[in-house]
């Protein structure tokens, strides 16, 4: 019998499980790797210091000491020359918490891409093999790491497509797990995990229910709407319905985490917080998608921005997809009742460097800007970490407002479940499909109440939940799983995805803007976000400025070059062009796991529109005073500033600096095709579409799913087309809609 009590762990890290054994690759492919990810963060010494010829680059003497005071003389806050010796000799493959990332990341690849990349390394480790891949005869692992390095290089530039693909898998793999785990990169920088100041918000008691473990008969419960996924969209349903007086119960295959434990390290955010640890490649390895899996979903690690589709995107989803309720004033009414629950508003964002520089350059520039509001109730929020989860619990997310709000109404919660299937009515007439409730399975934390122990020593329980209605708000990647592993045969499941892929510029300026303090996204420039005339750009916006966030997409242009960008971290604001896509692709299960995989390429029309974007902020950097960009273009080198105006003239040349237009120009030449590129979405919808009519799409224009009755669809994934901003208030504005409508016909209403 199931019983009510909350069950978490005590304040403090989540930790992490032990890390995979890695046993996919053999001895000899793990030392290819690792020679491989050596030479990406190489460790860098004096001649006179080197233990290991093979290992090291090693200069002379001089030469490094030379190199030490200059990177001592780029930094506000040096350290002294030998903890800068130190960085510099640090080889990220002999500490164990980098291996531990490595392993993790590889874990979650699916199998078929893991045996291709096992099928390299063993190529690479042999005379042919390394003479077809690298030009040398002499295997990769023998290699000095000058020579590995030089491969690289080489392989990122490469006219084939292949060694351009390898040097982005190896490349991102070593700066991602480094930045994620090295200690040096917070002595060095100061970055803090933690934001100075912070207050610890309250935790919320949901009562989760727990079960008795290993038996092998199901727990049935009962209900009158059963609601898959708390996020954006299950947990307004769950608010508005319990409200509205009717049983709730809410399911999660996420875990909650009290504000104590928030934010947490970037390496266990990215095992708790996130969708496939945070790493979720579509099949063609072209865009890195990011999407919350934990209790409170995107809602928990999204960015706070709050901005509601522009009037030619409710246009289109009226006129071009026959919705008309898009245009209507009930539409409006329900955006502005999700933003008055969460207290989004623009008065009072304060705002960081990035977001600064965004609203001046487009002053300077004649460009349109404003201050994005946010949904943190009227806080200042001056928090960069919300993407490691909000310890303040400023940030009115699920967790934070929607959900304890349906908790004082009677709702349940259930945390763990990852649901298997909807059940269906077998008494129902010949060809009709009744939603009668799901099935699936709970796993129990563990004896210390953690969530880091294996299923097998934490404890499983099948559980059967009967209701009335059933609401999938799974997210864009997994609700239309639950669909397909339900029976149900629509050819729209899983399609239309839309992503907003994104590219990123960085810009260094002579302050120290501390990057990761502050608002995360506190502007966006939207004079761009029309390019087609049919709706169809970009805007532009800060990013979020974690480590791993935002340096792993930094251009790699040498392993020490790399490691000198990361000592001016202090000084770098990072930027994303995010395009509201035309295009789309698809999510389907791993045929072996049956976890989501996504068919996405951003397609020429595009990523042309991404990297107009990137242009333009380039612009508003070169026009703000920035010192150095980059731009994430693969083979593309940074603009350095130099002295640019004639002293006997008063004139400025501004951004028709002939420098400067001639570096814009390579950038075009360059251009930004996948899958070389680094895209990366962290917004998915579209892909159980909303549609006038069935043979359209997956969800009537009520939100129930076409062929079926008392079975619904309430996250982004029902979106007809992609937002073109940020998700969340037309993704809640839509749950109210479809909410409201469940509620009336409880009632017996219309």
């Amino acid at each position: 019998m199931a019983s009510s009590t909350v069950v978490h762990a005590a304040a403090g890290a989540p930790g992490l499980p032990p890390p995979p054994t890695g046993d996919w690759f053999d001895e000899t492919q793990w030392a290819v790797l690792l020679a491989l990810l050596d030479a990406v963060i190489p460790s860098i010494t004096a001649e006179t210091d080197v233990q290991d010829a093979k290992a090291q680059q090693a200069l002379p003497d001089a030469h490094f000491d030379e190199l030490v005071g200059r990177a001592q003389a780029s930094m506000v806050e040096p350290p002294s020359a030998d903890v800068l010796k130190s960085y510099f000799e640090d080889r990220p493959s002999t500490q164990p918490w980098f291996l531990y990332a490595v392993k993790r990341t590889l874990d979650t690849v699916p199998d078929p891409v893991r045996k291709q990349l096992g099928s390299v390394l063993s190529a690479l480790s042999t005379r042919p093999g390394s003479l077809l891949l690298t030009g040398y005869l002499t295997p990769l692992q023998d290699q000095p790491v000058e020579i590995r390095e030089a491969i690289l290089k080489n392989w990122s530039t490469s006219w084939f497509g292949t060694p351009r693909v390898l040097f982005k898998t190896f490349s991102m793999l070593a700066k991602a797990s480094w930045l994620q785990t090295s200690p040096w990169v917070k002595s060095i920088t100061g970055y803090v995990d933690k934001p100075l100041g912070m207050k610890t918000g309250e935790a919320q008691d949901f009562a989760f229910l727990q079960f008795e473990t290993g038996s092998p008969e199901p727990e049935v419960l009962d209900t009158d709407v059963l609601i898959v996924g708390s996020g954006c969209g299950g947990g307004v349903c769950a608010k508005i319905l319990a409200e509205a007086g009717h049983r709730v119960m809410v399911v999660d295959k996420g875990h909650y985490f009290s504000p104590s434990q928030l934010p947490m390290q970037q390496d266990e955010a990215a095992y708790h917080l996130f969708e496939n640890n945070g790493l979720l490649n579509s099949v063609d390895n072209s865009i890195n998608i990011v999407a919350g899996s934990c209790w409170g979903g995107g809602g928990s690690v999204n960015w706070s921005v709050s901005l509601q589709p522009q009037g030619f995107v409710r246009k289109e989803w009226a006129e071009e997809h026959g919705l008309s309720f898009f245009q209507t004033a009930q539409f409006q009414a329900c955006l502005d009742r999700v933003c008055d629950t969460m207290g989004v508003s623009d008065v009072g964002v304060r705002q960081t460097h990035r977001g600064q520089v965004l609203l001046d350059g487009a002053r300077k520039l004649g460009w349109h800007a404003k201050t994005c509001p946010q949904n943190s109730g009227g806080a200042e929020h001056w928090c960069g970490h919300c993407h490691l989860g909000c310890g303040s619990a400023e940030k009115q997310g699920p967790a934070v407002s929607w959900l304890p709000a349906a908790a004082k109404k009677g709702a349940k919660f259930i945390e763990g479940f990852a649901v298997d299937k909807v059940l269906w009515d077998d008494k129902a007439p010949r060809g009709e499909k009744r939603a009668t409730g799901v099935i699936g399975t709970w796993t129990a934390r563990d004896a210390d109440g953690g969530v880091v122990g294996s299923a097998e020593t934490r404890g499983t329980r099948a559980v059967i939940i009967k209701a009335k209605k059933v609401i999938i708000s799974a997210g864009s990647l997994n609700s239309p799983l639950v669909l397909l592993r339900s029976g149900l045969t629509n050819p729209h499941i899983g399609r239309n995805l839309h992503l907003h892929p994104v590219n990123f510029l960085g810009a260094y300026y002579e302050e120290d803007v501390k990057p990761w303090e502050g608002g995360i996204i506190t502007s966006v420039c939207t004079s761009f976000e029309n390019l087609d005339g049919h709706g169809h750009g970009v805007k532009m916006e800060g990013t979020c400025m974690l480590p791993h966030a935002f340096l792993s997409s930094m251009p790699w242009r040498s392993g020490l070059d790399f490691k000198l960008d990361i000592l001016r971290y202090r000084h770098l604001d990072g930027f994303i062009s995010l395009a509201r896509d035309r295009d789309t692709g698809r999510v389907f299960p791993d045929p072996v796991t049956g976890k989501p995989q996504v068919d996405y390429t951003p397609s020429a029309f595009d990523a042309a529109h991404t990297l107009e974007g990137v242009i333009a902020l380039a612009k508003a950097c070169y026009i703000t005073g920035a010192k150095e960009i980059h731009a994430s273009l693969p083979g593309t080198e940074p603009f350095i500033r130099h002295q640019t105006t004639n002293p006997d003239q008063d004139l400025d040349p501004g951004i028709t600096d002939p420098a400067f237009a001639a570096w814009l120009a390579t950038l075009r030449a360059v251009g930004n095709k996948p899958p070389h590129t680094p895209f990366t979405s962290a917004h998915q919808m579209g892909s159980c579409r909303m549609s006038s009519h069935e043979g359209s799409g997956v969800v009537n224009p009520r939100g129930k799913v076409w062929g079926t009755r008392d079975l619904y669809v309430a996250d982004a994934s029902v979106f007809p087309s992609a937002s073109g901003v940020n998700p969340m208030v037309t993704n809640m504005a839509i749950a109210d809609w479809i909410a409201r409508g469940i509620a009336a016909e409880l009632k017996g209403g219309k």
